[in-house]
């Protein structure tokens, strides 16, 4: 089983919060040095500051991944930092979406969506791949969702972005095959982050979500030290709940009856939950 999580030369994205935060602090727990980059810096320095508290390398980074040109100066950064390209970057930074149906939910939280989910993502394969491979090692973790392949109603600039990145994931570890560099795409179901307090979440929405994840969801660092030790073992997909695993076989083996299903279920969901 190979180590490329020890010891990591990181950037993490997203970093200032939830999985990212989570991510970060496991990664300096494991001997790594970590830029922790977010959209908001002032988070992503309090990562920091808990890394450094635990005796660890870091430093933060403003970074908004929707746009090129701030994943490249990202990456720049990285490089000064750290004296050479890293060899592990995780593309987390990620909104949450939901609560209208098709046609009822603005063209701009598909965009704004899109824009940092799916974008944020090829932004930081189109950036950081290209120095991995020179690099001849390392790998990249991108964050999905089990909401890429379960394709629940009322979320579909989420599950488009998330299902984007699944697809992304598998294009690059097809490309990468067999020169050094691991891909591993993680698609968790509810996990207990702050992602539901987001702008483009309907409150019933939100309100739902949250107290399913109260309930049932992994934390943050079970999920980031789950997904860390199978992208060690060179695992493409993580799905680490069993709720996200049953769906996905569901999915596979009878795709008609379950896009039924979900669709029946949707509609039973009371109204003031998805206003």
């Amino acid at each position: 089983m190979s180590r490329r999580t020890k010891h990591a030369d990181a950037v993490v994205t997203g970093a200032g919060s939830g999985i990212g935060r989570a991510f970060a602090t496991e990664i300096a727990r494991r001997g790594g040095r970590v830029v922790c980059a977010d959209l908001d810096e002032t988070r992503a320095k309090e990562t920091v500051t808990r890394i450094e508290a635990a005796g660890g390398e870091a430093i933060a980074v403003g970074c908004d991944v929707s746009e090129l040109g701030q994943v490249e100066a990202l990456q720049g950064t990285a490089v000064d930092w750290l004296g050479r390209s890293p060899s592990l970057v995780v593309n987390n930074a990620g909104i949450g979406a939901g609560g209208k149906v098709v046609g009822e939910a603005p063209l701009a939280d598909w965009q704004r969506t899109l824009g940092v989910n799916l974008w944020g993502v090829i932004h930081g394969c189109h950036v950081f791949a290209p120095a991995l491979r020179e690099l001849g090692h390392g790998g990249i973790v991108n964050v999905a969702s089990a909401a890429g392949f379960t394709a629940a109603p009322r979320m579909a600039a989420y599950n488009v972005s998330k299902a984007g990145v699944v697809s992304l994931s598998e294009t690059l570890a097809a490309e990468l095959a067999g020169t050094g560099i691991a891909v591993t795409v993680l698609c968790p179901t509810f996990v207990k982050t702050n992602i539901f307090d987001g702008e483009l979440i309907d409150a019933g929405a939100a309100g739902l979500a949250r107290k399913i994840a109260r309930v049932a969801g992994f934390s943050a660092d079970r999920v980031a030290r789950t997904t860390l030790d199978a992208h060690d073992k060179g695992r493409l997909y993580v799905v680490p709940q069993l709720d996200a695993q049953l769906l996905w076989r569901t999915k596979r083996l009878l795709p008609v009856p379950y896009t039924r299903a979900a669709g029946l279920m949707g509609r039973f969901v009371p109204e003031e939950e998805t206003r």
